[in-house]
């Protein structure tokens, strides 16, 4: 790095003030240059901030940054604070709309007191007051339009923020503006290659597995409706993962600590199913020699997941619409309201408005049930989340069987992704698992195509099977060893040293092909 004496070889004419703030500027240039190598918008403003708190004797701070996109319903935000209690950044949050920051969001012009309490600009706002703030400096971040914003309180030597402070958080967030723009510029192309990043990051998502397109349109619905008191219908076909998906939204509502209870509608006698949802008093049927309590009561303060909701029976429906519209419901056998605090999610695989055409289905507890209707895509729609769902399902496999960790040939990979499912994922798991075990079953290092498609990959009439390079090489292997053995008169180390193997090696191959020395082979 230049010297004082060098910076003032290239600018003469220069003050000690001025090429002592050039300097300043520079370093803190090469500084923000170092971190926007950063890959995270995160950790780069997080560092950045704590930065320039140091160059200006800050002892508290907060940047924030927004990324107005048009398609996004919602500004992405970034926020970092220094110094701040959850209290004072909660304040701070607020002054964006009301306080000092405000002003600068509005005007887009940088604002600096010595007591924001004192000042005549900002003493009747109710946040200045409240927290007594003297020293602020606020500055926009990017103009035309503002990105964000860098706010500056309390300085570590006391008394205002100087010009000179005003000069270098300016300079600052003119490069800050900079480098976060490459940086959203990365983060758009990580975003476009996995369009479910962003809800990754807002919802918990638990070993949900897809990053097609489909699914990032169902994410953006659950994480519109996660938050909200309202019921949720899921339609799609048979097997796509609507209890799955009402799953993460329960777990990202208000209600996530309290029970979610699911109730299969098709499963459950006609019957039984009043009994079974809304609870019954003794005597109340045959079976019910005391008070049973339903899921509705199981479900209190929670959710209740009713799958396959179109099987209802109409007086089932009347009662369930009764407790939509109310939250109260009567047990079987009982003149008695009991309220309950659920919130009801459904799912169906069926075309509940043709249902409602053919007087199956109540048109007003439709109405009730999808207030936010969510369309579950089926595989061939996501089939770019095939082989992540195949390596998923194989490794469950393996491990559940005790096999060998498998892996699917690039060619299975690609047949599975060309494939009809109308069985959707739940029949792609089943296949997948059955493949695994055939693989296993043949001794082959890899699923092929012909362990998951095995009725189109006959074996032609008084003909060998096809073999793939696997098992070939696998075949090979298994003679080789078989014959250096019995020439070795089954002498391990030198069978070893033969092949030039491991002692561990060969025991671990002679368990693996299952041979067995010929004298102790038992007899036919």
């Amino acid at each position: 790095m230049p010297s004082i004496e060098q910076d003032k070889a290239l600018l003469p004419s220069a003050s000690a003030e001025e090429l002592a703030r050039l300097r300043n500027e520079r370093d803190l240039y090469q500084s923000l240059v170092g971190l926007a190598a950063q890959e995270q918008i995160e950790s780069f403003i997080e560092t950045a901030l704590g930065l320039i708190a140091r160059t200006s004797g800050a002892r508290k701070g907060y940047l924030e940054l927004l990324d107005e996109r048009v398609g996004k319903a919602e500004p992405l935000r970034w926020q970092v604070s220094l110094g701040c209690s959850a209290d004072e950044i909660e304040q701070i949050q607020h002054a964006i709309s009301s306080g000092i920051v405000a002003a600068v969001v509005a005007t887009g012009k940088p604002i600096v007191t010595s007591s924001a309490y004192l000042d005549a600009r900002f003493r009747d706002r109710g946040s200045v007051q409240r927290h007594q703030i003297e020293a602020a400096l606020c500055v926009p971040v990017g103009s035309d339009p503002v990105q964000g914003v860098l706010y500056l309180q309390d300085r570590t030597a006391g008394g205002a923020f100087s010009e000179a402070d005003l000069r270098c958080a300016q300079t600052f967030a003119g490069y800050v503006s900079v480098f976060v723009e490459r940086l959203l510029m990365r983060h758009r192309a990580r975003e476009q290659a996995d369009p479910t990043q962003a809800y990754r990051k807002s919802l918990r998502l638990d070993g949900f597995i897809g990053r097609s397109p489909a699914i990032a349109r169902v994410l953006g619905q659950l994480a519109l409706v996660a938050p909200l008191e309202v019921s949720a219908l899921f339609t799609g076909a048979s097997g796509t993962g609507k209890t799955q998906l009402a799953r993460i939204l329960h777990e990202n509502s208000p209600r996530a600590r309290q029970p979610f209870i699911e109730l299969n509608c098709a499963a459950i006698p006609e019957a039984l199913i009043e009994s079974e949802l809304f609870g019954a008093m003794a005597g109340a049927h045959s079976t019910a020699s005391k008070r049973t309590p339903g899921k509705l009561d199981a479900a209190e303060h929670g959710s209740l997941f009713l799958d396959e909701v179109g099987e209802l029976s109409l007086a089932a429906q009347a009662k369930l619409l009764q407790f939509l519209q109310s939250r109260q419901f009567y047990p079987l056998g009982s003149n008695k309201l009991i309220t309950a605090d659920v919130r009801v999610l459904a799912a169906t695989n069926v075309d509940l408005r043709e249902a409602v055409k053919e007087k199956r289905f109540r048109e007003d507890l439709l109405y009730r049930l999808e207030v936010l209707p969510i369309s579950v895509p089926s595989l061939g729609e996501r089939s770019l989340d095939i082989p992540e769902l195949i390596e998923f399902f194989c490794s469950r496999a393996c491990h559940t069987h005790r096999f060998a960790q498998l892996t699917f040939s690039p060619g299975a990979v690609h047949a599975a992704q060309t494939a009809e499912w109308p069985g959707n994922v739940r029949q792609l798991a089943h296949a997948v698992e059955a493949a695994a075990i055939r693989a296993a079953g043949s001794g082959a290092l890899k699923v092929e195509r012909a362990h998951l498609f095995p009725e189109l990959c006959p074996a032609a009439a008084g003909q060998p099977p096809l073999r793939t390079f696997q098992q070939a090489t696998r075949e090979f292997q298994q003679q080789l060893l078989e014959q250096t053995l019995n020439d070795t008169g089954w002498h391990i180390l030198q069978t070893a040293e033969r092949l030039d193997l491991g002692r561990s090696q060969v025991y671990n191959l002679i368990r693996s092909f299952g041979l067995v020395k010929a004298a102790t082979r038992p007899s036919a």
